[in-house]
């Protein structure tokens, strides 16, 4: 089936509402399969630069201080994907509310939102900033960083925490761009700010020239000018290029924050941050099954792990812009396009994800080679381990792709049970169960078991779920719902107006 063709594309659209402004992109116009794609890239090479951020970063600590402080930044940064999981979802709740806006072309709203999400992102990222500087040493207790470790760990850490407030900035700002359109200036300024920070990370570390010499604080400071140049970048361009999501001096009014929204941040961000340490906690979970089998075991798992991240990249690229995407077509009352949205959105995650996982089993040995010596018991334990475990990303990139669509209606509980029974009901108890019976076997295949569940609960959600009658806020009706096959398509809280064109709705409080 071509991505592109006559019966893909959208009618031209209706003269109504006002214009889309500099820098928007309306994602509910074309071919979906192009436009899901031209937009997916840039997230895609967004997701790829941050991964080799961090290997590039953990080859400098490694080989410059040694492997204390390689695991020292490795439990710091246990910590510090835990707070960035949560501001992540904190701010895909704003890029919803971004993108439902945009798609009701409501510009107002969308300015709206993006003044209380500043005010709200600043008392919180301060918070955590202030709590994490001074509570290092007791949040190192709670993750058991080893003795050895703890003090680079806390010199390399308090600056992370420094560095949280200008982090959790940049990334609400990405994700308000890409809520209106916009994928391609979020990754310039993520090869700015990875670029500047791989940069200066040796010339920090080993105080090269006139730089200071950091050690491990080297590489933790160059990560908080990194993301505070970048930051200070990405709005002076926004200002420039008069963006929609910036503020004027005659708008300041706007920072005052309308309690509808912070309402909606708080109770729709907090599901979808809850997934990452459902998420993190699975993993420590599986690790303990991992380490039973000893050092090799442990090494090939780690190893192997290494592919993984970069075979499910595709997917939740895809599964992002799809989420963008989707919440542009409910604002803009197009719910009818919606199973086409996901027709096509799954389509081209599982195509990307079919590909790197064809890579990752016909490169395997050379790429785990790359991490464990030739020869050596746990490269072939990881070439083992893989062959389980690879193919049940191809059903993680479906669910991915079709639970982004479900969240983009506001329905963001029903993914996060879905995910944590697959992980804690089948996943672990399935490695624990079968271990005796089939030994470490068990925990390779606890994940693809875990897939299929997860894409089954999925399905059924999307097939029998209420997440089309779901609403964000009064200001942006969910329209009409799809047809799913079940009859007439039912209608919830109808407005016989678009929401961009419905004056009465404009800026009225959720209830």
């Amino acid at each position: 089936m071509p991505l592109s063709s006559a019966a893909d594309a959208e009618p031209a659209p209706a003269k109504r509402g006002p214009p889309v402004p500099h820098g928007a992109r309306d994602l509910t116009t074309g071919p979906i399969g192009w436009t899901l794609i031209t937009y997916s890239l840039p997230v895609l090479g967004t997701n790829v630069l941050q991964s080799l951020n961090g290997s590039a970063n953990a080859f400098w600590v490694s080989h410059s201080l040694g492997p204390e402080a390689l695991a020292a930044t490795s439990n710091a940064n246990l910590v510090m994907f835990l707070l960035l999981g949560a501001g992540f979802g904190l701010s895909m709740a704003a890029n919803i509310l971004i993108s439902q806006a945009a798609g009701a072309k409501d510009y107002d709203l969308v300015k709206r939102i993006v003044g209380t999400s500043a005010i709200f992102y600043l008392v919180l990222s301060t918070a955590i900033a202030v709590a994490g500087f001074f509570g290092t040493s007791t949040i190192l207790d709670w993750v058991q960083a080893p003795p050895d470790v703890r003090e680079p760990a806390i010199a390399y850490l308090q600056v992370v925490f420094l560095a949280i407030p200008a982090m959790y900035f940049i990334n609400v700002l990405m994700m308000a761009q890409r809520g209106i359109g916009d994928s391609r200036t979020p990754f310039w300024f993520s090869v700015f700010a990875i670029g500047l920070d791989i940069g200066l990370n040796p010339v920090l570390i080993l105080g090269l020239g006139p730089a200071p010499q950091m050690g491990i604080a080297g590489s933790s400071t160059a990560m908080l000018i990194s993301q505070v140049a970048a930051l200070i970048a990405m709005v002076a361009w926004l200002y420039f290029k008069r963006s929609i999501l910036v503020l004027r001096p005659e708008e300041r009014g706007l920072l005052k924050p309308d309690l509808s929204v912070v309402r909606t941040l708080v109770v729709k961000g907090v599901p979808m941050a809850l997934q990452m340490f459902v998420l993190s906690g699975a993993a420590l979970v599986m690790m303990g099954f991992v380490n039973h089998y000893g050092s090799d075991t442990a090494a090939a798992y780690g190893a192997a792990s290494q592919i993984w991240a970069y075979v499910q990249m595709p997917a939740m690229a895809v599964g992002a812009s799809v989420s963008s995407m989707a919440g542009q077509y409910v604002g803009a009352g197009k719910m009818d396009r919606l199973n086409r949205v996901a027709l096509v959105g799954v389509g081209v995650a599982v195509g990307m994800t079919l590909i790197t996982v064809a890579s990752g089993y016909i490169f395997a040995r050379p790429i785990l080679s790359i991490f464990l010596p030739a020869g050596s018991e746990a490269l072939d334990i990881a070439v083992h381990l893989n062959k389980p475990i690879l193919w049940g990303f191809v059903l993680f990139s479906a669910t991915f792709a079709m639970t982004g669509i479900v969240r983009a209606t506001g329905a963001v509980t029903p993914p996060l049970i879905i995910l944590a029974f697959s992980l804690w009901g089948v996943r672990a108890p399935f490695a624990w169960l079968l271990q005796p019976h089939i030994g470490a076997d068990a925990i390779w295949w606890s994940f693809p078991a875990g897939s299929v569940v997860s894409l089954v609960l999925g399905g059924l959600y999307w097939r029998f779920g209420n997440w089309r009658n779901q609403r964000l806020l009064d200001t942006i009706p969910p329209g009409v719902a799809p047809d799913a096959g079940m009859g007439t398509p039912a209608v919830a809280d109808e407005d016989p107006l678009p929401a961009a064109t419905a004056p009465s709705a404009r800026h009225r409080p959720a209830s």
